[in-house]
């Protein structure tokens, strides 16, 4: 482990950005510095092994499960539809709990089949994060650019609001954020003990127009903060963040097809050059100095 580690725990990475068997992720992770990595469900129910192996490969790494990724097009939907994602949620939330985690990220629906209307979506938001209450899990609610009815932040905000559960707050992303072009400013809308997790990602492309091009640049051309071309616009919403008074875990979730072609090390390294230079240049904290808690307590006897 790097000595850098103590100054930037709060930084991860997402297996999403790792090719290979999950072990070796892992490892390339843990290898490269990190201390925490973010987990999707095929992680584990992929394992060729099952599950209880997956777990102990998790547990073995000695690594902190950022979260659990991801429930999607849960709210709005009734009768059947209703019963079958209820179902699906207490699965991710048992896997979730296996694995020691404390926090189930949830997207906002992209479902034709999901109503519009609010106090449902208000009413299953609740019911989620009520049965995530005994096994000690946070549900993190993040607005997806392409969602049907919730596609910003402060749409999502409003709707936890309104839910008002004290484990129900917002998953934060950049990618969304500027992809739908949301002011910065209404970060200031937000309290920042509510704000469960932010996930960061740069990308290449200067705009984007649609939603497909959303949906294109979301799933494989993210790449790690500080390569792409909203360097700037990062550095200064994470220095917002830290302003506002959050404290919370940063993931670094880029999907991006080209990183799945490299050795999981090179790909490991780039990303905790990343987590370098949001903790060292753009947060600024000093790196603190070996023994300087001992000099310290010499001196002052």
């Amino acid at each position: 482990m790097s000595h850098y580690s103590g100054n930037i725990d709060d930084f991860g990475m997402d297996t999403i950005s790792l090719a290979g068997p999950l072990e070796a992720k892992l490892q390339a992770v843990r290898d490269a510095g990190f201390t925490q990595i973010m987990l999707a469900a095929r992680d584990l129910v992929g394992h060729p092994d099952g599950l209880e192996a997956a777990v102990a490969a998790v547990r073995a790494s000695g690594l902190r499960v950022t979260g659990f990724q991801v429930l999607r097009d849960f709210e709005g939907l009734s009768g059947h539809l209703h019963d079958y994602k209820v179902d699906i949620a207490k699965s991710m939330l048992e896997m979730c709990h296996l694995l020691g985690c404390r926090l189930l990220l949830i997207c906002s629906s992209t479902s034709v089949h999901a109503t519009s209307e609010k106090q449902a979506l208000v009413r299953d938001l609740r019911k989620l994060a009520m049965l995530a209450i005994p096994m000690n899990i946070r549900i993190a609610y993040e607005a997806l650019s392409w969602g049907r009815t919730i596609n910003e932040f402060p749409q999502a905000w409003d709707i936890i609001s309104q839910a008002d559960m004290p484990n129900l707050g917002l998953g934060f992303d950049s990618f969304h954020m500027f992809a739908t072009n949301t002011p910065l400013d209404e970060i200031e809308l937000l309290d920042p003990e509510k704000i469960f997790l932010v996930q960061l990602a740069d990308f290449m492309w200067t705009e984007i127009k649609s939603v497909e091009e959303r949906i294109a640049t979301a799933r494989h051309f993210r790449v790690f903060p500080g390569e792409g071309v909203h360097s700037e616009a990062l550095a200064a919403l994470v220095t917002r963040l830290h302003r506002l008074g959050y404290r919370g875990d940063y993931s670094f979730e880029v999907f991006n097809d080209d990183y799945q072609q490299l050795p999981l090390p090179t790909v490991a390294r780039r990303a905790w050059r990343s987590a370098l230079w949001l903790g060292e240049d753009v947060l600024r904290r000093s790196v603190p100095l070996p023994n300087q808690i001992r000099l310290k307590r010499r001196m002052g006897g």
